[in-house]
């Protein structure tokens, strides 16, 4: 008998059958407020959340950024929230959009329990733009602000749309010493706008 045979012929003597089987967890936290929620764990994991009533307000407020404002170029999918400084329709190659400097897309839903938001793309090119961006600001309707993934993935569409993620806050990493390294392998910054008239 091999080594590896009689390793697992000793942990099958070993079980315990008695261990009832829980039932499946289904429900998650559910917060009185998952707006103000939202707003806090994103800012906790290094983002910015501003939320308007108006889709007017929130392009007040996205000029108000430092980084859209000295933007040397920059790319809007949100109609009436920031400008596309060059021709998106007439990019073919992904690769031609790694110098933007700041984007800003629609957001399907946003889930206060860890402050990520739900995106999808219907091609190559755009899907590109949530992670080629140095700056990328996301817009949401804030009355799909849920509470937990629970919620969000009895909406979503899994499988509707070539392309979804979930992305939360700018991207970072660490090394061994604890050195935190923001925007390491994606946007630098993110803001997240929900939009009450978009409801």
């Amino acid at each position: 008998m091999s080594s590896r045979d009689e390793i697992l012929r000793r942990v099958r003597q070993h079980q315990r059958l008695d261990v009832s089987v829980t039932e499946p967890f289904t429900e998650g936290i559910i917060f009185d407020d998952p707006l103000t929620q939202f707003a806090e764990v994103l800012s906790a994991v290094g983002g910015q959340c501003i939320q308007v009533a108006t889709v007017s307000e929130a392009e007040q407020r996205l000029r108000q950024i430092d980084e859209y404002a000295s933007a040397a170029k920059t790319c809007s999918r949100v109609e009436g929230i920031g400008a596309t400084s060059f021709d998106l329709a007439s990019v073919t190659d992904p690769h031609e959009v790694e110098d933007v400097d700041f984007t800003i897309l629609p957001g399907d839903y946003a889930v206060a329990e860890n402050a990520a938001v739900w995106v999808t793309a219907d091609d190559p090119v755009h899907r590109v733009l949530h992670f080629l961006t140095q700056h990328l600001a996301l817009v949401v309707p804030s009355n799909r602000v849920l509470s937990n993934l629970h919620e969000a993935y009895e909406r979503i569409e899994v499988g509707q749309m070539p392309f979804g993620t979930w992305i939360s806050g700018p991207s970072k990493t660490a090394d061994i010493e604890q050195s935190l390294v923001k925007g390491a392998h994606g946007s630098r910054t993110l803001v997240v706008f929900l939009v009450d008239d978009l409801c």
